[in-house]
């Protein structure tokens, strides 16, 4: 039994190098031009990425020793830490504005997205102080700990990382024992406030109309969709080769970030891409693994609750640059550029490795 679980954790910390080195590489790939046109300069993205993948790397092995990680009083800490982060950034003068949405924090030449960190917390926080749900009523301070960050993240406005956040949260309260009723309600009041925020800001409703008829808008809100499509389906069975991307040369804005994955497709092809896929499945895999194996019932909520985090923003991100989901700013975790980003997937990585390694934990 023990060879298995040392057998899963291998697999685990080695896919999740796997594909942060991927991510390096194609960070490098489908920046390069961007950086050239933009700062006389090919590779400042991979540098960066680099710097971020040692600091991730650092703060990891940090999560993993430290037995403060275990004590819930440390989860409470990082939830206040984060969430006052988030009021910051809607001050002005301390947010920093990029692409519509109001949610960094600029130090100089490094920006922090507290809606990054957030969502570690608030799992973390949820998981340590949970009990076995055996009663039918509701605990509204459960629903009052996500509440909080989501509205929070969505005055950015950050559609994508709040419903990563609320999607994972939910996975732990239905873990917990919650009943169905409580999911119902949150249905019907997800979908009310869905409406609402279309309703609040006609530029969601654009990306649905969008994702339904790229080509009703090809330059405004279908453009990244179509460029996207046309990164992936030339590459093929085997791409044109790594680096010979086309999309990469301003028809596909950013490419290092949230449509990196279209670039991969592009330039190793279908086979490649699937590799890749085939990689995040058996990180999720060795992680479910990991936490079926856990004695403690609050680990056991802990480590689930990090892995669907990942599971759910890969989805999403995957689904988004095929075409299957509307538009929404969601990095794919451990390949796309960017330092909270990163930071945050190995943060959850970091955790899942403490708990596996510390069973009773929690």
């Amino acid at each position: 039994m023990r060879t298995l679980e040392r057998t899963y954790r291998i697999i685990f910390l080695t896919t999740a190098l796997l594909l942060s080195l991927i991510g390096l590489v194609f960070v490098q790939s489908a920046g390069s031009y961007w950086g050239e046109v933009h700062y006389q300069d090919s590779s400042p993205f991979i540098v960066k990425q680099g710097i971020y993948m040692v600091i991730s790397l650092a703060v990891a092995y940090v999560l993993v020793k430290s037995p403060l990680t275990s004590h819930p009083k440390f989860w409470t800490y990082c939830y206040i830490a984060s969430t006052l982060m988030l009021v910051a950034v809607l001050i002005p003068g301390v947010g920093a504005v990029r692409n519509g949405s109001q949610s960094w924090i600029a130090l100089g030449p490094i920006s922090l997205q507290p809606a990054e960190f957030v969502k570690v917390a608030l799992l973390g926080k949820l998981a340590s102080g949970m009990k076995k749900h055996k009663e039918k009523s509701w605990q509204w301070q459960h629903f009052a700990w996500i509440l909080l960050p989501a509205t929070l993240i969505m005055l950015q406005p950050d559609l994508g990382s709040a419903v990563i956040m609320i999607v994972s949260a939910f996975v732990i309260l239905f873990l917990a024992g919650y009943p169905l009723s409580f999911f119902i309600f949150l249905f019907v009041s997800g979908l009310g406030a869905f409406i609402a925020l279309i309703l609040a800001a006609p530029y969601r409703l654009d990306r649905i109309k969008s994702y339904v008829d790229p080509w009703n808008d090809p330059l405004g809100t279908g453009f990244q969709s179509i460029q996207s499509l046309f990164a992936i389906a030339p590459g093929g069975l085997f791409g044109h080769g790594f680096g010979n991307s086309r999309q990469k040369f301003l028809y596909l804005p950013e490419p290092q970030n949230d449509f990196i994955f279209s670039i991969i497709a592009e330039e190793i092809g279908f086979i490649g891409a699937a590799s890749i896929v085939l990689l995040f499945i058996l990180l999720f895999a060795s992680a479910f693994g990991i936490a079926i194996r856990l004695n403690n019932w609050n680990s056991f909520l802990i480590v689930t609750g990090m892995v669907s985090m990942i599971t759910f923003q890969t989805f999403l991100n995957m689904g988004v640059v095929s075409g299957l989901l509307p538009v929404t700013g969601v990095t794919l975790p451990f390949i796309s550029y960017g330092g909270s980003s990163l930071l945050t997937t190995w943060l959850a990585v970091g955790t899942i490795l403490h708990y596996s390694a510390n069973k009773r934990a929690g």
